[in-house]
């Protein structure tokens, strides 16, 4: 998948995420695209480092978009601290 895909998958991750999780979560698009890309990226990794996915295998979308939600919960803790 090239750069422009990957950066329409993170906005639609990002901004299901935002939906998901309840309150007010001010940020612009890139960091909605952003935060998708994370996500994705987290849920990958964490998914490995649990034995879910295998080396090499990126996660699936519903994946994405769980990484997506703890990051922004992640996100909302630091900047209210």
């Amino acid at each position: 998948m090239g750069i422009i895909g990957t950066i329409f998958i993170g906005l639609i991750v990002g901004l299901i995420a935002r939906f998901l999780k309840p309150g007010d979560d001010s940020m612009g698009w890139v960091m909605t695209i952003l935060l998708g890309i994370g996500g994705s990226i987290a849920a990958t990794y964490g998914g490995q480092a649990l034995g879910i996915y295998q080396v090499g295998q990126a996660a699936g979308f519903i994946g994405a978009v769980i990484g997506a939600v703890i990051l922004l919960v992640i996100y909302g803790a630091l900047k209210k601290g």
